[in-house]
């Protein structure tokens, strides 16, 4: 038997009940009502093939597996979707409509912001949406549109341009260590209260191949949010890792074996190629990508 073509709207209200575990609930964030959101659960039923998408518990609806694993493909309809509204929000030679830009916790929260002001303050017609992860975005699934990276890009159909390597350093706020005292090498940090990971990354493995041998027990704080890790530093808790760039905005940190422990870390600005035509992409790709540099250049300046 032919199955029928899946809506959108199904995998919406799909989406809604599995991000809140409720018919009411995903009803209220959609604006819908809940038979409604009910009469679409049961058609994506069938025309899947019949199975449960949903199990009622003492929690609310619970996935099943085959709802677990339909999730990446509804999401992908989403950011689809998404897309498309951005493209229909303004021609492709205006500079008005939406921008979607993906970049990590720290880069979306401290540089760039006052980068965004000054574009949206020059062009007013433009918006923006910011989506401050540390989890890498897919914009071959047009997940964004623009995406400040910390690695190279492997797709050929992304354009990539490298903006320069940001310095990371490490820095103690100067009343942490007028306590503690000043360690004058990395070998000196035995009996510090230092600020790291909770779970091992690429960056921790590239500090090893620098000669700090860092282990998850010798973390006073452990997080692996750079923005946690940042507030730490700068509230006096110990020693930690951060971008020269935003520590020097602190005149209070002080920066420790600056001879000795010097990581830079790569930066990229992407897109897909098929934006480049679309003149708002374009200008805020390239004003991103100039403003990125400044940072860059600035931050690795000497102090």
């Amino acid at each position: 038997m032919e199955r029928a073509a899946i809506s959108w709207d199904h995998c919406r209200s799909f989406l809604g009940v599995h991000r809140t575990g409720s018919l009411s609930a995903a009803a209220r964030s959609s604006g819908q009502t809940q038979p409604t959101i009910a009469r679409h659960i049961a058609q994506l039923e069938d025309g899947l093939g019949g199975g449960a998408l949903f199990v009622r518990s003492p929690q609310g609806l619970t996935p099943t597996e085959t709802a677990d694993a339909l999730l990446p493909h509804a999401l992908a309809m989403e950011a689809s979707a998404a897309a498309m509204v951005r493209a229909a929000s303004a021609g492709q030679d205006e500079l008005r409509g939406v921008v979607r830009i993906t970049a990590s916790d720290v880069v979306s929260v401290e540089v760039l912001p006052p980068i965004l002001a000054a574009l949206q303050s020059a062009y007013p017609g433009l918006d923006f949406e910011l989506v401050a992860s540390n989890q890498t975005a897919d914009l071959l699934r047009r997940d964004a549109d623009i995406a400040v990276r910390m690695v190279r890009p492997a797709q050929s159909a992304l354009v990539a341009v490298k903006v320069g390597d940001i310095p990371i350093g490490a820095f103690a706020r100067r009343d942490y260590l007028e306590r503690r005292g000043m360690p004058d090498r990395t070998g000196d940090i035995s009996g510090h209260a230092l600020i790291g990971y909770d779970h091992e990354t690429i960056s921790v493995q590239a500090l090893r191949q620098l000669g700090l041998n860092l282990t998850r027990d010798m973390f006073a704080l452990r997080t692996d949010s750079d923005l946690a890790q940042l507030a730490a530093i700068r509230a006096g808790f110990g020693i930690g890792l951060c971008q020269v760039g935003l520590a020097r905005r602190d005149p209070q940190l002080v920066r420790l074996f600056a001879d000795e422990l010097r990581y830079p870390l790569p930066t990229w600005i992407t897109m897909h190629e098929d934006l480049r035509g679309i003149r708002r992409m374009r200008l805020v790709f390239d004003h991103l990508a100039e403003a990125l540099r400044t940072y860059v250049r600035e931050s690795a300046a000497p102090a």
